[in-house]
């Protein structure tokens, strides 16, 4: 799974702006660009993005491993 590709699309179907989102984070706009562009995100910044977007983005990785340890695509 494409981390930061997923991140974005949770982010976008929920409307928000990348201006919202970088003033949560407190973060530089350029820098939510660059998380989105991530194939892995740390632990500790994936933790607050999940509470910020209310999405848990654990889960989805855990879903995926799962799926890729069964031969599923």
């Amino acid at each position: 799974m494409h981390i930061g590709k997923h991140i974005e699309q949770v982010f976008r179907d929920q409307g928000r702006s990348v201006k919202w989102f970088a003033d949560k984070l407190c973060y530089d706009r350029r820098n939510i660009y660059k998380i989105f562009k991530r194939e892995s995100v740390d632990t500790d910044l994936l933790k607050k993005i999940s509470v910020l977007l209310d999405h848990n983005f654990f889960n989805d990785i855990m879903e995926e491993d799962d799926t890729d340890s069964l031969g599923i695509n």
